[in-house]
Protein backbone atom coordinates (compact mmCIF):
# COMPACT_ATOMS: atom_id res chain seq x y z
CA UNK A 1 0.00 0.00 0.00
CA UNK A 2 3.11 2.67 0.72
CA UNK A 3 4.16 2.03 -2.56
CA UNK A 4 1.16 2.80 -3.99
CA UNK A 5 0.89 6.39 -2.25
CA UNK A 6 4.05 6.67 -3.43
CA UNK A 7 4.17 6.62 -6.86
CA UNK A 8 0.51 8.68 -6.42
CA UNK A 9 2.74 11.36 -4.68
CA UNK A 10 5.47 11.43 -7.00
CA UNK A 11 2.59 11.03 -10.33
CA UNK A 12 1.24 14.57 -8.36
CA UNK A 13 4.92 16.41 -7.90
CA UNK A 14 5.27 15.72 -11.56
CA UNK A 15 1.85 17.06 -12.40
CA UNK A 16 2.71 20.32 -9.90
CA UNK A 17 5.58 20.77 -11.51
CA UNK A 18 3.93 21.03 -14.99
CA UNK A 19 1.53 23.33 -13.73
CA UNK A 20 4.13 25.79 -12.55
CA UNK A 21 5.82 25.63 -15.68
CA UNK A 22 2.44 26.51 -17.40
CA UNK A 23 1.85 29.11 -14.96
CA UNK A 24 5.39 31.05 -15.50
CA UNK A 25 5.48 30.28 -18.87
CA UNK A 26 1.89 29.41 -20.82
CA UNK A 27 1.13 29.21 -23.54
CA UNK A 28 3.24 26.37 -23.48
CA UNK A 29 3.81 22.98 -25.64
CA UNK A 30 4.15 19.56 -24.49
CA UNK A 31 7.97 19.78 -26.32
CA UNK A 32 8.92 22.67 -24.38
CA UNK A 33 7.34 21.45 -21.25
CA UNK A 34 9.69 18.41 -21.47
CA UNK A 35 12.40 20.62 -22.07
CA UNK A 36 12.10 22.83 -19.14
CA UNK A 37 10.69 20.21 -16.54
CA UNK A 38 13.22 17.05 -17.81
CA UNK A 39 9.81 15.20 -18.04
CA UNK A 40 9.15 12.88 -21.15
CA UNK A 41 6.75 13.95 -23.02
CA UNK A 42 4.32 10.57 -22.85
CA UNK A 43 4.39 11.89 -19.28
CA UNK A 44 3.87 15.51 -19.64
CA UNK A 45 1.09 14.68 -22.14
CA UNK A 46 -0.61 12.68 -19.40
CA UNK A 47 0.06 14.88 -17.01
CA UNK A 48 -1.59 17.71 -19.12
CA UNK A 49 -4.64 15.75 -19.99
CA UNK A 50 -4.89 14.91 -15.60
CA UNK A 51 -4.54 19.07 -15.21
CA UNK A 52 -7.09 20.11 -17.17
CA UNK A 53 -9.63 17.05 -16.15
CA UNK A 54 -8.90 18.85 -12.93
CA UNK A 55 -10.15 22.45 -14.32
CA UNK A 56 -6.45 23.79 -13.65
CA UNK A 57 -5.18 24.38 -17.56
CA UNK A 58 -6.78 25.09 -20.49
CA UNK A 59 -5.65 23.93 -24.11
CA UNK A 60 -4.87 26.36 -26.52
CA UNK A 61 -4.25 26.39 -30.28
CA UNK A 62 -0.35 27.79 -28.83
CA UNK A 63 0.09 25.51 -25.63
CA UNK A 64 -1.49 25.09 -22.40
CA UNK A 65 -2.51 28.47 -20.51
CA UNK A 66 -3.68 28.26 -16.70
CA UNK A 67 -6.93 27.70 -16.30
CA UNK A 68 -9.52 30.95 -15.50
CA UNK A 69 -10.10 30.70 -11.54
CA UNK A 70 -6.98 29.01 -10.65
CA UNK A 71 -6.70 30.42 -8.29
CA UNK A 72 -10.24 29.48 -6.30
CA UNK A 73 -9.72 25.58 -7.51
CA UNK A 74 -5.92 25.51 -5.67
CA UNK A 75 -7.80 26.66 -2.65
CA UNK A 76 -10.55 23.72 -3.14
CA UNK A 77 -7.81 21.16 -3.29
CA UNK A 78 -5.48 22.58 -0.21
CA UNK A 79 -8.34 22.21 1.59
CA UNK A 80 -8.77 18.62 0.34
CA UNK A 81 -5.03 18.05 1.32
CA UNK A 82 -4.63 19.36 4.74
CA UNK A 83 -8.04 16.88 5.16
CA UNK A 84 -6.48 13.95 3.72
CA UNK A 85 -3.23 14.51 5.73
CA UNK A 86 -5.37 14.68 8.63
CA UNK A 87 -6.61 11.18 7.72
CA UNK A 88 -3.41 9.74 7.08
CA UNK A 89 -1.89 11.14 10.71
CA UNK A 90 -5.33 9.41 12.31
CA UNK A 91 -4.40 6.29 10.22
CA UNK A 92 -0.61 6.09 11.14
CA UNK A 93 -1.72 6.82 15.36
CA UNK A 94 -4.05 3.66 14.70
CA UNK A 95 -0.71 1.67 14.24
Amino acid sequence: MVERLTKQVEKEERDLRILEAVIESGPIGIVRLAEETDVPEHKVRYSLRMLEDDGLIEPTPNGAVPADGLGDRVAEMNDGIDDLVSRLEDLKSVF
